[in-house]
């Protein structure tokens, strides 16, 4: 279901106050341009970011007042993004297989959406994807283990892709986290 923004200044102001995701901002220039999904998008700061660097993106979220905020806030930036509310958990929403040459996904954590965001990237696309890892519990949310990777967890979802960057650790002062950068290399 697309939905049509409402005004929601919190919101649009959010997306501009935090901007993008700061390993995405570092890794654009390695990610082939093209069709984009931002899976689990919130208010569209990592979409909008990739829409204003030429990027043809999708999102989606669960919430309809995030997915609002987001066009809202792409329609301010100047560019134009593609965003519909869907439950990820539930049956309503499929990844399009072989249909991105990129998607992305943050501080969101679904293993059982791991093979649809891997069959959804064309050969030689690419994911990126950054959560929080066991040790963040200490520094605030999220505290579930259920929602928590665990070390080299994320490096081994994506063992069968090439892997091009990496990281895990504390990556900000209260903020725990695993991240990678990988190509799928299926019939590439």
């Amino acid at each position: 279901m697309n939905v049509t923004p409402d005004s929601d200044e919190r919101g649009r102001t959010e997306v501009f106050r935090r901007g993008p995701a700061q390993w995405l901002v570092d890794n654009i220039e390695l990610l082939p341009k093209g069709r984009a999904l931002d899976v689990a998008m919130g208010k569209g700061r990592n979409a909008i970011f990739l829409a204003g660097s030429g990027f043809d993106v999708e999102g989606v979220d669960i919430s309809n007042e995030a997915v609002a905020a987001s066009l809202e806030s792409a329609r301010n930036a100047g560019v134009v993004i593609k965003a519909q509310v869907a439950d990820l958990e539930g049956n309503e929403y499929r990844i399009a297989a072989g249909a991105y040459d990129l998607i992305i996904c943050f501080d969101y954590l679904q293993r059982s959406l791991l093979p649809d965001i891997k069959a959804g990237l064309k050969p030689g696309g690419m994911v990126v994807y950054e959560t929080y890892i066991v040790g963040q519990d200490q520094f605030g949310r999220p505290r579930n283990p259920e929602h928590l990777l665990k070390h080299n967890e994320l490096l081994n979802m994506f063992r069968d892709f090439r892997c091009l960057r990496y990281r895990e650790g504390l990556v900000e002062e209260d903020k725990v986290k695993a991240s990678i950068v990988a190509q799928n290399v299926a019939c590439v």
